[in-house]
């Protein structure tokens, strides 16, 4: 089947690996997007309680920070992301989400060091693109596919300096289409201009990996972080941009990801019915009309 609805355990950030699984499993899904911080009796051990309860792992989040402008932290980024290809082959996902990284100026905001007086983005971006292609040899041996996330342009300085799905597409640009996607997220993308044309664009050239649905949520959280709302409570034209990705040829699951202390906190079966419902009312029907005339 197309468009299958998963939960990425971003969205119940309290319960374990093994709660996720069950809640998840209850709820009639069939995909979970996990976290690396779950995997904590390794990945084999979380593959087969995923395998076990029939579920199959959508995507894996995250890699990525890449943007540390010494040897030191460049070499560790490296050590840290082969880990996580290793991770995601083990859990028998080929997607592997990767947040790029911000300014190192503005590392010490993520509990990370770098240089305080570095804010070059082009630079921070140039790295992104050299540590890609040392990255790219690794896991095409793991048959893993690292999958560029554009975030808002809100966390270009701490988390991503990648803010639209055109950038991501150039970073992939020199590499195999299996070894180099994106992820169209709909909270961090919704206001590009140019969105319809760069969902295009990476559907033509293969590299439409994950797509994930939330709500962008006003006024803006304390911690902007948390500004993210279930489908239907914000401003995100779900049925545009399902047009879109379905007619870009994307026919996989759909994450529902969602950082939000008021869902975070409630009942995780609430959560869960909630999303079924506002996925089926808001975000599968544009997607099945859009898939039918493909």
């Amino acid at each position: 089947m197309s468009f299958e609805l998963s939960l990425n355990t971003g969205t119940t950030p309290n319960l374990s690996l093994d709660e996720a699984i069950r809640y998840t499993a209850e709820a009639g899904l069939s995909h979970i997007g996990l976290w690396r911080h779950l995997l904590v009796d390794g990945a084999e051990a979380a593959a087969k309680a995923v395998s076990a309860a029939g579920l199959s792992v959508s995507s894996l989040c995250r890699g990525g920070f890449l943007t540390s402008s010494d040897a030191e932290g460049q070499a560790a980024a490296l050590e840290e992301n082969r880990a996580a290809i290793r991770e995601a082959a083990a859990l028998g996902t080929g997607e592997l989400i990767m947040v790029v990284g911000g300014l190192p100026a503005a590392a010490h905001v993520l509990g990370g060091t770098g240089d305080r007086a570095d804010k070059d983005v082009a630079a921070a971006r140039a790295r992104v693109a050299d540590r890609l292609a040392e990255l790219v040899p690794y896991a095409a041996e793991h048959g893993v596919r690292l999958v560029l996330e554009a975030l808002h342009p809100m966390y270009a300085a701490d988390r991503a300096v990648l803010s639209t799905l055109d950038q991501a597409l150039d970073l992939a640009a020199p590499h195999s289409a299996s070894a180099v996607g994106v992820v169209v997220d709909t909270f961090h993308v919704w206001w590009d201009p140019r969105l319809a044309q760069a969902i295009t664009r990476a559907g033509l050239e293969g590299r439409l990996a994950s797509y994930q649905v939330c709500d962008f949520n006003l006024p803006i959280a304390s911690d902007a972080l948390k500004s993210r709302g279930m489908m239907g409570d914000g401003y995100v034209d779900f049925s545009a941009i399902s047009l879109a990705v379905a007619q870009a040829g994307y026919t996989g699951p759909v994450e529902v990801e969602i950082f939000n202390e008021e869902i975070n906190n409630q009942d995780p079966a609430l959560t869960l019915a909630t999303m079924k419902e506002r996925y089926e009312q808001l975000v599968l029907p544009s997607l099945q009309t859009a898939s039918a005339l493909v």
